[in-house]
């Protein structure tokens, strides 16, 4: 059987870690000057990946 490949927009946005998946943080792209600086610096930080969708993401990216 051939080996799966990585889906390529998953690798972009998602880091496996040891006992999770990071993510980023979204609203950080643009429209920036309405949001405050307190804001803007909280979603610096990434998140992990809700448990539901471990499984399948660790899939796409194969670790």
């Amino acid at each position: 059987m051939p080996k799966m490949k990585t889906h390529s927009g998953a690798k972009k946005r998602f880091k496996a870690r040891k006992n999770d998946v990071k993510r980023t943080m979204k609203n950080k792209n643009h429209i920036l000057n309405k949001k405050t600086r307190e804001r803007k610096r909280k979603l610096r930080h990434g998140a992990a990946v809700s448990s539901s969708d471990e499984k399948t993401i660790r899939r796409l990216i194969q670790k």
